[in-house]
């Protein structure tokens, strides 16, 4: 028989760098994803906890998330389907790991990997 959940005896802090990593370990486990790409645009997005370059923002409001992943998807994916599938694993990794809501995942599709030619 389980026990239900005792009382808290403190605070529990989860370091942003957790969200992130978590995020990038889900996006980078699903298919169709060849890498993440650094997001090109506005730095001011990425100051509260993501890092330029590593293609995440994650944006904490209270117990509550806002994601957002730039990738770049292998050839031959239904880049609507794949977009989808980053959304619903990285929202029920979130939840399942940390126990926060998931406000918005925004997928953000930058390229699509080909292999070079002529080599």
């Amino acid at each position: 028989m389980e026990q239900p959940p005792a009382e808290p005896l403190g605070k529990t802090t989860i370091a942003p760098e957790v969200l992130l990593t978590i995020v990038r370990l889900t996006v980078l486990g699903v298919p169709g994803v060849a890498r993440l790409c650094a997001h090109r645009g506005g730095v001011g997005r990425f100051l509260s906890v993501g890092r330029l370059g590593e293609g995440i923002h994650v944006d904490v409001h209270g117990d509550a998330v806002r994601v957002d992943v730039h990738v770049v998807a292998q050839p031959g994916s239904n880049m609507i389907r794949l977009a989808r599938t980053i959304q619903r694993e990285v929202a029920r990794a979130i939840r399942d790991m940390v126990g926060m809501q998931v406000e918005e995942v925004n997928v953000h599709i930058e390229d699509v990997l080909f292999p070079e030619h002529g080599t």
